[in-house]
């Protein structure tokens, strides 16, 4: 069994407080095979709790006291209030409790390499891409994804104890939590400022979480990103630097674009060597992401033809980009992008392969977000034909009135972008077939249930074909 240093204590039943969640449950799943009694409880059901269910994990659909009943560890999401009433009752009856992060954090220092992948913007990509070269490495790694990848089953793949790969949200100070033997960076921007007080706090926590790195591991780092000389100067350990614009140890030159939006490039490593790459995911960004992949797998042993011919079978995760279906020769596709940065960069790379019209439904996710980016969100729609903006999802955060979907809707309108604000996806769906053409893409956005509107249009297309 794996151990927890958290207290001396053995422990033995491991219950997760919201254990449906997308990395919560990847935990759960990889003690479950370790040999724990492991439980949970989450506010609904879905497959990842029936998987769950199926490994002999004990599930709770609510939240009650009663519920974490023989368990001896309790583990939290950052999702869940401080007053929620199994974590209450589990500080009133002495047993351990540790934040989801912390434990991530102590669950790595099992094994013998570990890869951390951060960054605002494309973590579940760049572990995924990464994931599909590690997987068909000799290295056996253990993987824990912030989505499902076809290529592993899902979100989480049980391999040895030699490594493990994840990745590292930079919420709450979460990478902080963490000493990796490899730390990737992707990338700095202003996010999460519910909680950071600005870009300048957000680049002093990546700074820090690099000063912590051993001196025999590897920072990882996107050296176009205009913050990452301050992270660079706090770290003690090995670098290595990746980007196109700037001297990078694996760089990428002569970028071109197939008709699908694959791109095209000549890897440089360390300025000696040079190879095709072709990709088989769209846009610029991707190549950033595969650039740290082409860094990270290198270093640990994986020689540059096998990543090439690996990473020609990495076709995406399951919300990145993800093309849902045709209708009439309407192509539906959804996107995790809830990032001004995110937005732009999808809706580019959409833009390339667009026949006709680029339909853009996003709904923005949390109000503390949507409020404090609105001005760049209002920048990141000029390649959307046609803009359709509904409810803003909440997730952890309550209504404060502050904002709506309609402020957005006029400020796009100000800079020239074609926007309107409806409110039901049920009204979306049926605005849509009415508007929409044969060439025409349709691209759902946002990290809440904005995908169920694709859904409905394929499904209401089957409905009438019947």
């Amino acid at each position: 069994m794996f151990s927890f240093n958290i207290i001396e204590h053995d422990f033995s039943h491991i219950h997760f407080i919201g254990i449906g969640g997308i990395s919560m449950s990847g935990l759960a799943e990889i003690l479950i095979d370790e040999g724990y009694t492991v439980s949970g409880s989450d506010m609904n059901s879905s497959l990842i709790i029936n998987k769950l269910e199926s490994q002999k994990a004990k599930i709770h659909i609510g939240h009650s006291a009663e519920n974490i009943n023989g368990s001896d560890l309790v583990v939290y999401t950052d999702a869940i209030s401080k007053d929620n009433v199994e974590l209450l009752e589990a500080k009133k009856l002495g047993i351990e409790t540790v934040d989801r992060g912390t434990f991530l954090g102590k669950l790595m220092k099992n094994y013998n390499k570990s890869i951390a992948v951060s960054g605002t913007h494309g973590k579940t990509t760049t572990t995924s891409m990464l994931a599909t070269v590690l997987n068909k490495s000799n290295l056996d790694p253990t993987i824990l994804l912030g989505g499902e990848l076809d290529a592993i089953g899902g979100n989480v793949k049980i391999g040895s104890k030699n490594l493990v790969l994840t990745e590292a949200c930079e919420y709450k100070g979460n990478i902080l939590k963490y000493q990796p033997t490899m730390a990737i960076i992707l990338n700095m921007e202003e996010d999460h400022l519910d909680y950071f007080k600005n870009i300048d706090h957000i680049v002093e926590t990546f700074a820090q979480y690099a000063s912590g790195i051993k001196e025999d591991g590897y920072l990882v780092i996107n050296i176009d990103d205009e913050n990452s000389q301050r992270v660079i100067n706090a770290s003690k350990c090995n670098l290595i630097t990746f980007g196109i614009n700037s001297d990078a140890d694996y760089s990428a030159e002569n970028i071109s674009f197939t008709e699908e939006g694959f791109p095209k490039f000549v890897l440089n490593v360390k300025g000696k060597e040079k190879y095709l790459v072709t990709l088989n995911v769209m846009g610029i960004h991707n190549i950033y992401n595969a650039l740290a992949t082409f860094a990270a797998a290198h270093t640990y042993g994986v020689d540059i033809e096998t990543i090439i011919d690996s990473i020609k079978d990495y076709v995406g995760t399951h919300r990145r980009l993800e093309t849902k279906g045709f209708i009439n020769g309407v192509k539906i596709v959804d996107d995790y992008a809830h990032h001004p940065t995110e937005i732009k960069v999808s809706l580019d790379a959409l833009k390339n392969t667009s026949k006709n019209k680029l339909w853009c439904v996003f709904q923005p996710h949390t109000y503390s977000r949507t409020k404090s980016l609105l001005d760049k969100f209002s920048q990141s729609f000029y390649d959307a034909d046609k803009v359709i903006l509904t409810d803003i999802y909440a997730a952890r955060e309550a209504d404060t009135g502050l904002i709506h979907s309609t402020n957005l809707v006029d400020s796009l309108v100000k800079k020239g972008v074609d926007a309107i604000y409806i409110e039901s996806f049920e009204d979306i769906k049926n605005y849509l077939l009415a508007n929409v053409e044969e060439g025409d893409i349709v691209v759902t956005m946002g990290a809440g249930n904005v995908y169920k509107i694709g859904e409905m249009i394929l499904e209401d297309n089957r409905q009438r074909a019947i």
